[in-house]
């Protein structure tokens, strides 16, 4: 019992450091950019030594990754609260998409994932920790609309790329100070530009006598 309390507190120990470090790190790098933050602000920030943050982190670059990799994680999870399964397929593509705009607007946030993630880690690992995420829960609102009818079948994977992509210059673009009423118009014309067109009755022409 008493081994299993300490391993216990062990862990308990070691996910805080951790946590401390990535919530450090997080703050500096949005007050300051990656470029111009150092490891001995980070583990003065944490309060821990720097003998504990390449114990937790390879170094700098991968202490960033995991701090994009939550930020993400935090955004996904707001896109699916606002967008529940029991909405609508349709309602529940507006309800995540204005979850996702929200979400952006904290701040930091857009430098750490459409700025700063890109260039630190490169265009393929942020696409990765994208799928992971928001892409994910984009993706999976555009299947259930399509399977729906609400959307005409299209490539998924192609679709979903180009429509986060319009959404997160959505994002850059209200950071810059674009009306964010703008921005919304445009991107649920996209959506609804999806919506499967009906059919039309094409009559053969009159016929006369």
């Amino acid at each position: 019992m008493q081994r299993e309390s300490a391993r216990r507190s062990n862990r308990d120990r070691t996910e805080a450091t951790r946590a401390d470090l990535i919530a450090a790190a997080r703050k500096l790098f949005t007050e300051k950019s990656y470029a111009e933050t150092g490891t001995p602000e980070i583990v003065a920030a944490a309060g821990v030594t720097r003998g504990a943050l390449y114990h937790h982190f390879a170094d700098k670059q991968a202490l960033f990754a995991a701090v994009v990799e939550q930020e993400a994680a935090v955004v996904a999870d707001e896109i699916e609260r606002a967008s529940p399964p029991s909405l609508f397929a349709r309602d529940a593509l507006i309800a995540g998409s204005d979850a996702y705009l929200a979400a952006m607007r904290a701040p930091g946030r857009t430098r750490l994932l459409l700025l700063d993630g890109p260039a630190v880690l490169g265009r393929a690992a942020m696409d990765a920790i994208d799928n992971r995420h928001g892409n994910r829960s984009l993706r999976e609102g555009l299947v259930a609309a399509m399977r729906a009818q609400t959307m005409t079948r299209l490539p998924v994977e192609a679709l979903t790329a180009l429509l986060a992509s319009a959404f997160d210059r959505a994002a850059l673009a209200i950071e810059a100070g674009e009306s964010a009423d703008d921005c919304r118009t445009v991107l649920m014309a996209l959506i609804d530009g999806l919506a499967p067109v009906p059919r039309r009755q094409v009559s053969g022409p009159a016929r006369t006598r």
